[in-house]
């Protein structure tokens, strides 16, 4: 495998990337971040997740070749990140796929996204793009704000003890906070606002509270492949069997054990809480196995009967 630098224009902002060629590639994949202020390898500035970079290299090593980029305005890349809603950030895949297109001429695309990049990923292989396959990483199935709902009555209970105590005291309902800052960026009309003096993305926020991936999903006839973490305490695991039920070609699905939404293991379902020590275990060795392993059907010239569903849901 060899990497290099490279960049790209979406729209008179140039985009940074990776993109790694593999030995005798026989598919191209364009490799799509999750949410938040993270690179192409989606590590965040005290969060090292690696989850893309992890994602590009297993890739590289079953002869396919990708490109994963930075964020408008993070990293590497051009543009304002706290101005950027979801609008330029599928521009800016669309972008990405059609440079990859060129440099892999002649090879089929496949598209992976990790949480937010499942949106991207969907939609690219709705649109005229020439997509073969896509691979949707920890992926909902419901509107944003819906998702955040889901995650308030999730991590709640799962606060740190010292979090708990200040919040008695001071007479705080930590739902109704984080609601109370929702509506605040759902009546917002910039593209940026402070919350108690923190410049907050309110574009970007307005864009995915409103945000329904089923429309999208119910139009994807291309080969799907989705993992879900079975302690993801951001999407819903039985999401996967809903993505399954949408789709409209081949399909396998796998809800992962006991893995967070970053993909590695959670045993005791602490939540986000425990993201930081869990980065001590690289990503899921068993996800990028399921990766591969469905890959060659797909980016091999051999698809599966269009609408015959493979797997979804395993424990």
């Amino acid at each position: 495998m060899q990497s290099e630098e490279v960049s790209f224009d979406s729209g008179g902002c140039s985009i940074a990337g990776t993109y790694s060629a593999a030995d005798d590639p026989v598919a191209g994949a364009l490799v799509i971040t999750g949410s938040g202020k993270v690179n192409r390898d989606s590590d965040a500035p005290f969060l090292k997740t690696g989850v893309t970079r992890a994602v590009a290299e297993t890739l590289a090593a079953a002869q396919v070749s990708t490109l994963r980029y930075d964020k408008r305005g993070i990293g590497a890349s051009g543009g304002d990140f706290l101005r950027a809603g979801m609008t330029e950030r599928l521009a800016d895949a669309r972008a990405a796929l059609g440079w990859l297109a060129d440099k892999a001429a002649g090879l089929p695309l496949l598209v992976v996204g990790h949480s937010e990049g499942t949106f991207y990923a969907a939609q690219l292989a709705t649109a005229d793009a020439g997509v073969a396959g896509i691979v949707l990483l920890s992926g909902p199935t419901h509107t944003g704000e819906q998702v955040i709902e889901w995650q308030l009555e999730m991590m709640a209970p799962k606060l740190p003890p010292a979090a708990k105590v200040i919040m008695r005291l001071t007479r705080t309902d930590f739902a109704k906070s984080q609601r109370k800052r929702l509506a605040r960026l759902k009546a917002s009309s910039g593209d940026v606002i402070r919350i108690q003096g923190v410049r907050v993305n309110a574009r970007w926020y307005r864009d995915f509270l409103g945000y329904d991936p089923v429309p999208v999903l119910d139009r994807v006839t291309v080969p799907v492949l989705a993992i879900t973490g079975g302690h993801d305490f951001q999407v819903r695991p039985e999401d996967v069997d809903v993505i399954g039920s949408l789709v409209k070609g081949p399909f396998e699905g796998h809800i992962v054990g006991d893995l967070s939404h970053l993909l590695r293991p959670d045993p005791d379902s602490v939540g986000p809480r425990g993201y930081r020590r869990s980065m001590r275990q690289p990503v899921s060795p068993e996800v990028l196995e399921f990766i591969t392993g469905w890959g060659p059907s797909h980016w091999r010239g051999q698809p599966e009967v269009a609408g015959q569903p493979q797997a979804a849901g395993e424990p």
